[in-house]
C-alpha cells in the first residue's frame, strides 16, 4: 500500500495525484502526527492481510502450497519461462491497465504439488502502462520476494552476472527466502563463454552457494524438469523441522570435533541448541561467552547442520544467546 504521510488538511488534495506516477496504484493520504486518515489506512492494511478469525482453526492456512516468485532483471526471459510453464501466453490475459497495482498470484498444480506463482511487474509488456512502472518494478520484485517461500533467480547467459543480478540475489538472501538459480538462454552461448559464466557465478554469487544451479532454455523448453525438483527440495529445506535433542547432539559433537577459539580469558561454552523459526530455518544456540564465537566457527557449525538436515536451497540463520553469569560483576549482556 502506498501512503503519503504529512497530508494534514489535504486528504482530497490534487497534490496527492503526483504519487500515482509511481505506478503502485491507489494513494492513501494521512497525517500520523495529527491522526488524520490513520485509522482507515490501518483498517485497509488489516483487510489485505486476510487474518483468520480468532476461533478459526490454524489449519485454514494451506501449508502445502508453495509460493513461488520468479525474480530477475528485465528481459532475462521471465515471461517466456512462465508462459512455457503455464501453457502459452497465460499472463497476457492480465496485461490490462488497472491490474498493475495488484500483485497477481496464479495458482497451478504440477505432479500433485500445488503452487502459487507471484507475478511481478517484470511480466507486463512494456508501453502498456506508465513507463514509470519499469523504473519502480524493483519495488514489485522486492514485494514478490517478500511474499514468496521460494524464489527462482533467473540469469541471462548472454549477459553474464551483472551488478543488478548480484543486488537481487543479495536481497533474496537478506529476506531469508529459499532460492534456486537458473541460467536462461544457455543454448545461445559457446563452450568458452559457458566456462567463463560458470566461473563468474561461482565468484560473484558465492553467497548463494547453498542453492541449486540449473542451465536452461525457456524458449526451447530445455532443462526445466530439474528446476521443479530443486524448487520443491528448497521449499522442503526451508520448512524443515529440527528437534532440540538432535540439534543439541550435533552441536556437542561439533564442539568435541573442534572447540571454539579462546578470546582472552573467555572460552565460549556452547550448551544446547533449538529451532527458532522456519523459512528461513533459524537455530538458536545457548551457552556462555558466545559473543566471542567467530564467524568462521559459525560457518563450521552451519556446515554440520546443513549436512545432517540436507538443507539445500535455503539460507540458514544461527543465533547465539548468552546466559548471564551472576558471578561476573559489571558485565553487560
Amino acid at each position: 500500500m502506498l501512503v503519503a504521510n504529512k497530508a494534514e488538511g489535504m486528504l482530497d488534495s490534487p497534490q496527492l495525484a503526483d504519487f500515482y506516477e509511481l505506478g503502485l496504484g491507489e494513494v492513501y493520504g494521512m497525517s500520523a502526527a495529527h491522526g488524520q486518515g490513520v485509522r482507515s489506512v490501518i483498517e485497509l492494511v488489516f483487510g489485505l492481510l486476510h487474518l483468520p478469525e480468532p476461533d478459526e482453526d490454524e489449519e485454514a492456512f494451506d501449508k502445502s502450497t508453495i509460493k513461488l516468485a520468479v525474480a530477475g532483471r528485465p528481459n532475462v526471459g521471465k515471461s517466456t519461462l512462465i508462459n512455457t510453464w503455464l501453457g502459452e501466453e497465460r499472463l497476457v490475459a492480465f496485461d490490462l491497465p488497472g491490474t498493475t497495482r495488484d500483485a497477481i498470484s496464479v495458482p497451478f498444480e504440477r505432479n500433485g504439488q500445488k503452487f502459487e506463482l507471484i507475478d511481478t511487474a517484470g511480466l507486463r509488456r512494456k508501453g502498456k502502462v506508465f513507463e514509470a512502472i519499469e523504473k519502480f518494478s524493483v519495488v514489485k520484485t522486492l514485494q514478490a520476494i517478500e511474499s514468496a517461500n521460494v524464489v527462482l533467480l533467473l540469469l541471462d547467459a548472454t549477459q553474464g552476472v551483472t551488478d543488478q543480478d548480484a543486488h537481487i540475489a543479495g536481497y533474496i538472501l537478506e529476506s531469508g527466502r529459499a532460492v534456486v538459480v537458473a541460467v536462461n538462454k544457455w543454448d545461445a552461448i559457446d563452450d568458452y563463454q559457458k566456462q567463463l559464466l560458470e566461473r563468474s557465478i561461482e565468484t560473484r554469487l558465492a553467497f548463494l552457494k547453498f542453492a541449486s544451479l540449473h542451465f536452461i532454455s525457456a524458449k526451447k523448453r530445455q532443462g526445466l524438469g530439474p528446476v521443479w525438483t530443486s524448487i520443491v527440495q528448497a521449499h522442503k529445506a526451508a520448512m524443515c523441522k529440527m528437534s532440540t535433542p538432535v540439534l543439541t547432539r550435533l552441536l556437542l559433537e561439533a564442539v568435541q570435533f573442534q572447540s571454539p577459539k579462546r578470546a582472552g580469558m573467555f572460552r565460549p561454552k556452547l550448551r544446547y541448541a533449538h529451532q527458532g523459526g522456519m523459512n528461513p530455518p533459524v537455530i538458536v544456540i545457548h551457552g556462555n561467552s558466545l559473543e566471542h564465537v567467530t564467524e568462521a566457527y559459525k560457518r563450521f557449525l552451519e556446515g554440520r547442520f546443513r549436512k545432517e538436515f540436507d538443507l539445500v536451497g535455503t539460507p540458514l540463520r544461527i543465533e547465539m544467546k548468552t546466559s548471564h553469569n551472576p558471578f561476573v560483576d559489571g558485565e553487560s549482556h
